[in-house]
């Protein structure tokens, strides 16, 4: 789409203009891979954190129908454990006996250690570099839940991970499902393909309403007691940066992964934007109610190594017009990124896809589009900043 060099993940935010700009992208792809297995008969999962997102990426698992099984939960709160166990407790695939339940901060690693093949990585995403390393270190397939880090620290320790999972022969997926969405692909396959011309600008929005916040009084109710402040902040986990790097990258990810993609024709050295200038805020969205660290709106404008400009807006403001969408303008026309009606379930796919790849030992690698595209809002965050 450009005669201009593109930047290889190594010199992703060297000429940032941002704080990040010393967050190389350390790593390729390792050459040679150690030989591994083919797959086994059944492939036996553990879900590492019960929230609202792992219980659906669980359901996502289970519908594979290609004898999947739950064999494990880890959360570091006794009511979230508790509650996937009711969720899944009609389920014959959701075999989780009290001894392969665990609770706490090292839950996920008593998880990862029980005789697992393969994890769902679906905590809070500050904690996700951390799970991902143990995950990969132990052997493990993952699936892992989008965005993969929060900031620079964590993504150059998924770079790292990223090349042992390479050298291990593993297989990763990530929850950017776009990715997995028939009309999303084939949208890509006709741009790639130059329907578009040379890319001049791409658009990424995410506008809609205000987020959820569990206050302190209701937190006490189901705890039975006061909350500590480590427990207040994650059970809030969404309204502070340490936990969730803010909306632009627990949410807005989505778009920003599109446009990446958009530029991308090979997703395991993924184009990314090297600058970012932005503005952001915060008006008091929940009257009455403490909150937390994040903003409620960010517009950055990113550009990439040769030249061509991303216009991103991301809001949680109600009563405001909401929009989630993409889009992609050429020399030769434009696109919304999408070839047609979105067709297949994509929540699913990416499960199944992940499965297959593990079956038949394919190599099957997200986790470098994930890193990189989390980044990418990492830099339009501290942008905003």
């Amino acid at each position: 789409m450009s005669d201009t060099k593109r930047p290889s993940r190594r010199d992703f935010l060297k000429s940032s203009s941002v704080a990040v700009a010393g967050a190389t992208l350390a790593g390729g792809l390792s050459i040679a891979r150690s030989a591994h297995a083919a797959g086994p008969d059944q492939i036996k999962v553990a879900l590492i954190g019960c929230g609202g997102r792992g219980n659906g990426a669980a359901q996502n698992c289970l519908n594979v129908q290609d004898n999947v099984k739950i064999v494990a939960v880890a959360d570091a709160f006794e009511h979230r454990v508790r509650g996937a166990l009711n969720t899944f407790k009609d389920n014959e695939r959701f075999e989780v006996p009290e001894e392969r339940v665990f609770v706490g901060f090292d839950a996920y690693q008593k998880a990862i250690d029980c005789g697992v093949d393969m994890v769902i990585l679906a905590t809070p995403p500050g904690f996700r570099p951390i799970h991902y390393k143990a995950a990969a270190e132990a052997g493990k397939h993952v699936f892992m839940e989008k965005p993969c880090c929060v900031d620079a620290p964590g993504f150059r320790s998924l770079m790292e991970t990223n090349k042992l999972v390479d050298e291990k022969g593993l297989k990763v997926g990530v929850g950017l499902q776009r990715h997995h969405q028939d009309s999303y692909i084939e949208g890509m396959k006709q741009i790639h393909d130059g329907a578009l011309g040379k890319l001049m600008f791409l658009r990424a929005y995410w506008n809609g309403g205000a987020i959820w916040i569990r206050d302190r009084k209701g937190l006490a109710d189901m705890l039975k007691r006061e909350p500590t402040e480590m427990e207040y902040q994650m059970n809030n986990w969404y309204h502070f940066c340490w936990l969730c790097g803010d909306h632009i990258i627990e949410q807005h990810v989505h778009n920003l992964d599109v446009c990446n993609w958009a530029m991308s024709n090979d997703l395991t050295d993924p184009v990314h934007p090297v600058e970012a200038v932005g503005l952001g805020s915060r008006r008091h969205p929940y009257p009455g109610k403490a909150v937390g660290q994040i903003f409620d709106h960010h517009i950055v404008e990113f550009t990439y190594a040769d030249g061509t400009k991303m216009f991103s807006q991301c809001a949680q403001i109600d009563g405001c017009q909401s929009n989630v969408s993409e889009a992609a303008h050429g020399t030769e026309g434009s696109s919304n990124c999408q070839a047609r009606a979105r067709g297949n379930d994509p929540y699913n796919q990416e499960h199944v896809d992940l499965v297959a790849a593990i079956r038949n030992d394919a190599k099957y690698h997200e986790g470098w589009f994930g890193a990189v595209s989390s980044m990418t809002a990492v830099l339009g965050r501290m942008a905003t900043y």
